[in-house]
């Protein structure tokens, strides 16, 4: 059996066009299916941080004077997050939070410091966020 001219310049950009469709959903699958944020904009980790960070010292019997002031930190990007948050406990001691995320791979990071000691480092989440994480 002789396979056309006519036929090779039909069926030849069909089948490119196939693989091209094919090879964009492979991308699409690999991309989409990392990890994602909770928190996908700086607004929205400087906002939760207080509330996740003081809910994470108060598991570990930590209690805070006020609630915790927290700002954007230098060199944070769209796609890399950076958040702080500092306070004082109630038995005067000092408390630093940093709060971290990455869009290109998902991960967050989370440390918190009591006095200038960690109590929490590079955790990947804080407070009630964490049952989401073990489920």
């Amino acid at each position: 059996m002789e396979i056309s001219r006519k036929r090779v310049l039909t069926l030849g950009p069909a089948a490119l066009l196939v693989l091209a469709l094919v090879g964009a959903g492979i991308a699409y699958l690999v991309l989409t299916s990392g990890a994602e944020l909770k928190y996908k904009t700086q607004a929205a980790l400087r906002e939760a941080l207080p509330a996740t960070a003081a809910a994470e010292l108060q598991s570990r019997g930590v209690t805070l004077r006020s609630p915790l002031k927290c700002g954007d930190l230098p060199g944070w990007t769209k796609h890399r997050l950076r958040a702080a948050c500092t306070g004082t406990t109630t038995d005067a001691k000092d408390v630093r939070v940093l709060g971290s995320g990455d869009s290109g791979n998902g991960k967050a990071y989370y440390t918190i410091l009591v006095g200038g000691r960690p109590v929490v480092q590079n955790a990947p989440c804080l407070g009630a966020d964490c049952a989401h994480e073990s489920g």
